[in-house]
This record gives structure tokens, sequence and C-alpha cells, in this order.
């Protein structure tokens, strides 16, 4: 009995040190979305948040102000549905995409700047540069497309053989990273297309994040591999710890400091890591959408507010805020 007992004690400590006796409710609640969002954005100081709902279209509210800011309307007039939304780092502009149009608005003034349709692929991820100029698209067909949309200059990339499932654009503009099917994430040059650095996985990647001044890259597959990278030597920094077989995230976002990462998935669960240890610090379970069986949400995207909190936004069509232990 005795080392069972050991056992036991054991793996309550563990369990208390990677965050698990948190509070398992929220600080706070935004229901933005009654009937749930097929696509929900936010600002990376979490105080915007962009929704789309097939009843009210696109939404742009203020968590901050608790209030609705502007509806935007369609993206398109067919009202397609949009299932991409990304804002970008600068909080001023934003790209909403279906599977075969984007646009991008200007969220100073609540107006779109245009809207642009893809023949070639279905677009399958989508980011936007700070000036709101230039877009990023991962597509269905292998390419990769960086677009400058003053200037109509339009650079394929071509390095994966499989279907682009994430990317991730820097605030500037000048670097992507892009991971796909075939197992490989690159870092390229938009302006030359030429490969930076090249991270492997055993299997497809699935999400790709850039912290925002370039210091360090996360690269995930539909294992349970996740990793942490320098980006100025291209080497590990860590590894996530996780005991899950399989932990496929549909969300990512590295702290302004680069020393944690928000993941999310779409099995309801919102993670906090430690990005120098890859030790997870918190879990949280995001409120399922209305009516689903079994119960649980998509967590579209992920950001920290500054308060020591990190705000989730989910499929639900809510938005919440989450205390970080020991902060």
């Amino acid at each position: 009995m005795r080392p069972f007992s050991l056992y036991i004690v054991i793996f309550f400590v563990s369990l208390l040190l990677n965050g698990c006796f948190l509070s398992s409710k929220p600080a706070k609640k935004w229901l933005i979305e009654p009937n749930g969002a097929t696509a929900f954005g936010l600002s990376r100081d979490a105080r915007f948040a962009l929704t789309f709902s097939e009843e009210n279209q696109l939404v742009l509210w203020d968590l901050k102000e608790n209030k609705l800011l502007a509806h935007l309307g369609s993206l398109d007039k067919q009202k397609s549905t949009v299932s991409l939304i990304k804002i970008s780092d600068n909080d001023r502009y934003a790209i909403t995409a279906s599977q075969t149009n984007f646009a991008v608005w200007d969220l100073a003034w609540s107006q779109s700047k245009g809207l642009w349709s893809i023949a070639d692929g279905i677009i399958r991820d989508i980011d936007i540069s700070n000036d709101g100029e230039q877009v990023l698209l991962g597509l269905s067909n292998r390419k990769a497309i960086y677009l400058d949309l003053v200037t109509g200059r339009r650079l394929e990339f071509l390095a994966h053989r499989e279907k682009v499932n994430s990317v991730a654009l820097s605030p500037n503009g000048r670097f992507a990273l892009t991971g796909g099917n075939d197992y490989n994430a690159y870092l390229w040059n938009t302006k030359t297309g030429q490969i930076i650095r090249k991270f492997s996985h055993e299997q497809r990647i699935v999400k790709v994040a850039l912290q925002r001044d370039g210091k360090f890259a996360f690269t995930s597959d539909g294992g349970n591999s996740g990793t942490i990278w320098d980006l100025k030597t291209g080497h590990e920094i860590s590894h996530l710890h996780s005991f899950v077989r399989q932990l496929i995230f549909s969300a990512a976002r590295f702290s302004d400091d680069g020393s944690r990462l928000a993941t999310g998935t779409p099995s309801s669960k919102l993670i906090i890591w430690n990005s120098l240890s890859g030790d997870k610090l918190a879990s949280f379970e995001v409120q399922p959408k209305k009516d689903t069986r079994p119960p649980r949400a998509v967590v579209y995207d992920a950001a920290f507010d500054g308060k020591s909190r990190v705000i989730s936004a989910s499929s639900s069509g809510i938005a919440e805020a989450w205390n970080l232990k020991g902060e």
C-alpha cells in the first residue's frame, strides 16, 4: 500500500505543478455571439474582438469597454461564411477569409479596404502586416502566397510539397513562417523568397506562430510534438511537455516578451506554457458551444491582456478571461 500511496502523492503534486488546480471558472466572460461563431479573432492586447456568425456577419467588439463597436457586414456579396480572422499586431487592421475570398479591414474606421479572390486553391490560413498592405496566405495547392496589396506584387513560395496548413507573418511583413502536410515549416524572406530556416517534424505541421520581435518561432504537428525555436540560431529552445498521445492546436500566440505561449485546441482546452522550459503553467477549459454533443468548443484564438490574464476566443461565441497562476 505504501508504494501505491506514494504514487498518488506524486500524481497530485505533478498536477499542482502543472497548474491544474487553478480556478476552473473564468474571471470574466463576454457573450458576443449567443449562437456560436465560425471565426473569432483577438487583438494582440486582447482589447478588441472580431467575430463572424451567419446571423450577425462580421462584428467588432471592444472587450475593455464591453461594448459593440461596429457591424462590419458581410465578407462579399454572396455572404460567404468566414472561417479565418486575423488582427494585425498593432490592432489597426484585420484580414478575414472564406475558402476562396479574403478582405482587409481598417478597424479604426470600420471600413473594408478591398476584397480579393483566390482561384487556384482553398485558403487554409491567413495573416496580415501592421500597415495592412501585406498579407500572407496558406493554400491547399501547396503554395504560400505573399501579396503586397498596394503595389500588386505577388510572391509564390513553392518549397512545400503538400498543402500549407498554417502561416505567420512578422509585423513588418518582411518574414514569413509556413508549415504544411510535408512535415516541414520554413522561415523565409518575403522580399526574395529565400529560405532562412527549415524546421522538420515527424508528422504534418498543423500550427505555427512567430514571436512579435522575431526571437522565437513555434511549430506543432498532428501528434503531440510542439517545439519552440530560437530564430537567431535555428536551434530548439524547448519541447512542450505533454503526456497526451495527440495534442493538436487550433491557436497559438506568444506573450509580448516571448516567455510564455498560449495554445488552444479544437476540444475546448486553453493551455499556457513556459517557452524556455516547455513546462505547462496552466490549463483551462473554455465554455462549450451551445447544444453541441459532445459538449466542446474550438479555441480560435488566445491573447495576453497585460493584466495577468489570458483571454480565449472560441466557437461558442464567447470570450473568457483567465487569471494566471502566481501573478
